[in-house]
């Protein structure tokens, strides 16, 4: 159990110091994350292949891939089932999220930054820090996602394994309106779907492309109808009607006081 505890706190570490880059030119530069986030994947995808093809290579099989992890140092299956309790830890990652984000200072000043930087840097707010701080603990949590799937899933690593995850989920995200627990029935289905239809296009013998394609037209599906659904505010959903408000104020006060002296 301890074993399994500084593996996390390791993957979590990792996963933070990752994002550093990421984080420095979002907070500096104002670069977009998800350019930023995806170049940096490619390149934890080389290094990894350095060390699976090096140091961490199992030298008794001929393939590169790392020694395989004892099963009494994986993750335990929930009683009565195949699944490993790492899906009970993203569970409970969801709910602790959705609630930093709802009912605490840090989730609001959070919820600010993302619906208007300008208006969270004029009511005092320190933008730089809490985009490093977002960063930071968005690299920990991937972090610990990918520790639960080795641990859990794979007891070992090869080179080239990159399943892209992260990259998938991100129209989930947006339809589920950034809300970490209406995400889990999104990443149910996807899951469902995904391991489903391959299975099911195996049988049918069709390509497993046909299951991207598939996927492709449910994602722009429902997002025709999230956007003709919200078509008169687009993104004011993200928001609740309390927040939509204060921010507006601000900006309405600026704009005030700036138009006064022409008057």
């Amino acid at each position: 159990m301890v074993s399994l505890v500084v593996l996390f706190l390791v993957a979590m570490a990792a996963g933070a110091a990752w994002t550093i880059i990421p984080a420095f030119l979002k907070a500096r530069y104002e670069t977009n994350e998800i350019i930023t986030t995806l170049m940096m994947s490619f390149i934890g995808v080389g290094v990894a292949n350095l060390l699976v093809k090096g140091p961490f290579q199992d030298p008794t099989v001929n393939i590169p891939q790392t020694r395989v992890i004892p099963l009494d140092h994986m993750l335990p299956s929930i009683p009565g089932t195949r699944i490993h309790v790492g899906v009970l830890v993203a569970l409970a990652a969801a709910f602790i999220a959705a609630f930093v984000l709802k009912r605490t200072a840090f989730g609001l000043r959070l919820h600010v930054l993302g619906a208007n930087p300008r208006a969270a840097a004029h009511v005092g707010l320190n933008v730089r820090r809490l985009i490093v701080m977002a960063f930071l603990v968005s690299g920990a949590l991937v972090g610990a996602a990918a520790a639960a799937d080795i641990l859990g899933v794979w007891g070992y690593m090869r080179a080239n394994w990159n399943p892209g995850y992260g990259d998938t989920v991100i129209p989930f995200v947006f339809l589920a309106r950034l809300n970490p627990l209406a995400l889990i029935p999104y990443i149910a289905f996807f899951a469902v779907l995904s391991n489903g239809g391959d299975l099911a296009a195996s049988n049918a013998n069709l390509p497993t492309d046909f299951l991207l394609v598939l996927v492709a037209l449910i994602l722009l599906f429902m997002t025709v109808i999230e956007y003709f659904g919200r078509r008169h505010d687009l993104g004011g959903s993200y928001l609740t009607p309390g927040l939509r408000k204060a921010l507006h104020v601000p900006l309405l006060r600026r704009r005030t006081a700036a138009e006064e002296p022409s008057r």
